[in-house]
């Protein structure tokens, strides 16, 4: 098998781990975990989501966390190698950033983000295609005058959960587009379990005969259907060097009930237990792919006792079996 030696993780627990649960996580405890994920290696940690907290209360306390993390005297001597990204799909929540920005704590870098499917788009927008490629094109610059990095992501590249089959040569097209009007890099996101490890292959082969930079491209999978590390590894093969997940495989589509009452979230769940979904899980990910000699670039034991606070943190347990069962011993322990 051929596949790079060395990969980066970004790591969004915080962010598109926790929008999924259906009880507020104590901002302390957010705190703790990005302090934890920076001390163990990761240069690459989504925050949070500064979008309106009427609809997503997971996120009313965005300023504080970004505030938090920014005044860390754990981690302060560290952020100078990390990039800190904050979810802003629409204009208010980029000029957010941008004011948290020049106020001294905001974001490193913000996310907006597209669909292949028109539907899909407009339920998590609110516009349409045209009109959001309109808006981003106006904002892109604006963020990079205030010094944020840009990420564009492309959804639905396997499927839709409203519209059914897709197909993966427009996400080439977006993904060009994006890149176009000034995207620093682009997430290929399957945002719900879609993908199979074959056209994994088959579209991030296709990505980077287009575009033969893997280092301006993310791969996000969800294991919905307990694919995800099989994707992983066709995406390796493919040459994909920069992965995303979560601890636990937590994260999903944001919740639409928190602590006893329903909230709007993005509207009706795409699946029918919320419990069972989730993205890759961090743990396992790095267990497997340091057993494949590929260089992580970060602490695997600490990882492991991250996830297994993550558990206690949440209360129940997550997907990873690598915080069950361990590393696989690298030596003779002699008993």
């Amino acid at each position: 098998m051929n596949y790079p030696k060395k990969v980066t993780i970004g790591e969004i627990t915080v962010r598109d781990g926790f929008q999924h649960e259906e009880h507020f996580i104590p901002t302390e405890a957010k705190l703790w975990i990005l302090e934890q994920l920076i001390l163990a290696g990761f240069k690459y940690i989504e925050v949070t989501n500064l979008g309106n907290p009427r609809g997503m209360p997971q996120f009313r306390d965005a300023d504080a966390l970004f505030k938090g993390i920014r005044n860390s005297k754990k981690v302060k001597d560290k952020l100078q190698d990390v990039v800190l990204t904050a979810i802003t799909i629409r204009e208010k929540a980029i000029e957010r950033a941008i004011q948290a920005r020049q106020e001294g704590f905001g974001p490193d870098r913000i996310l907006l983000m597209v669909s292949t499917s028109e539907s899909h788009h407009v339920r998590n927008s609110g516009l349409s295609l045209a009109d959001y490629w309109k808006m981003s094109e106006e904002w892109i610059p604006k963020a990079h005058d205030a010094g944020i990095l840009v990420n564009g992501t492309v959804s639905t590249i396997w499927g839709c959960p409203i519209e059914g089959p897709t197909e993966m040569s427009k996400a080439i097209e977006f993904t060009k587009h994006w890149f176009d009007i000034g995207a620093d890099d682009v997430e290929h996101a399957d945002h719900d379990g879609s993908a199979s490890p074959d056209r994994v292959y088959k579209y991030y082969s296709m990505l980077l005969d287009a575009i033969p930079t893997p280092e301006k491209h993310i791969a996000h999978f969800h294991t919905t259907r307990g694919w995800g590390l099989a994707n992983v590894l066709a995406a390796l093969q493919a040459g994909m060097t920069n992965f995303e997940s979560t601890m636990g495989g937590i994260g999903g589509q944001p919740a639409n009930f928190i602590d006893g009452y329903p909230v709007a979230g993005t509207g009706k769940y795409y699946y029918d237990d919320p419990n069972i979904v989730g993205l890759v899980t961090t743990e396992d990910m790095i267990v497997m792919m340091d057993e494949m000699g590929i260089d992580t670039q970060v602490n695997v034991d600490k990882v492991l006792d991250i996830g297994r606070m993550v558990e206690k943190i949440i209360g129940r347990r997550l997907r990873s079996e690598a915080i069950r069962n361990g590393r696989i011993p690298k030596e003779l322990t002699g008993r």
